[in-house]
């Protein structure tokens, strides 16, 4: 049986006086990818603050690998293993992008089926040991992107969240994007994916969840929602 690699269990958080999440509960199982899908504004990126320790809610409990986490601070949720990919990348621009990935270095845990180095983020992504000694800020956004996953990479985490990494590319980066996703997924890395795009999620999700104005309206395995049909349209407003 599957071990629950990031749990929310009944999360309620607040910005200010705004009540964002409603008793808001999902799960990440170990080695498979959760897809976090939902309109603009509905909660997404609230559940990956809250994930990470940027926001503490005011009601619930998050756990890591059966540990709680809750209200722990980012350090403390980093160290234990939890990486994320920010909305809109958020480099470091003015460091190179070698500057960019030693700065988040961290050693792989005893037994990590997989380390990340230099040399495994350079031959992940040629193009970045292409221009490892150039400035960040001058990279294109595909690059940049590349980057804010390499720099993700290089702590060795054991839970990876993902904040729309396709946000803004060319239809050529994104499926590089994907590639690269699939891998990582392919190595036993458990993934939470947030994505407007939703064939992309349907695309690498073991299992899927709507949010809707703070709340879970949907969660279930994505095969099963292949295979039944889901009106993308009433959800997320696509179609």
């Amino acid at each position: 049986m599957a071990t629950d690699a990031l749990t929310l269990s009944d999360i309620d958080a607040y910005y200010g006086d705004s009540h964002v999440l409603h008793q808001v509960s999902l799960r990440l199982r170990e080695g498979r990818l959760l897809g976090l899908l939902g309109r603009n504004g509905a909660g997404k990126s609230t559940c990956m603050n809250v994930a990470v320790g940027l926001l503490p809610p005011r009601r619930g409990a998050v756990e890591l690998f059966g540990m709680r986490v809750t209200a722990r601070s980012p350090e403390v949720i980093a160290a234990q293993g939890v990486a994320l990919v920010p909305q809109g990348r958020r480099i470091f621009r003015s460091l190179t992008v070698r500057e960019n990935l030693t700065v988040a270095a961290r050693k792989p845990r005893a037994g990590a089926p997989y380390s990340w180095t230099l040399e495994a983020v350079f031959a992940t992504f040629p193009r970045l040991a292409e221009r490892r000694a150039q400035t960040a800020g001058f990279l294109s956004g595909g690059e940049q992107q590349m980057l804010a996953i390499g720099r993700a990479l290089m702590a060795n985490p054991r839970v990876l969240l993902m904040d729309e990494p396709s946000e803004g590319l060319a239809p050529q980066i994104v499926a590089e994007v994907v590639s690269t996703i699939r891998k990582l997924k392919e190595q036993g890395l458990s993934i939470l994916l947030v994505e407007q795009n939703a064939k992309l999620v349907f695309d690498l999700a073991d299992d899927v969840v709507i949010l809707n104005t703070g709340r879970v309206v949907l969660d279930a395995p994505a095969q099963q929602l292949k295979r039944d049909g889901i009106d993308l349209h009433q959800h997320l407003g696509v179609y």
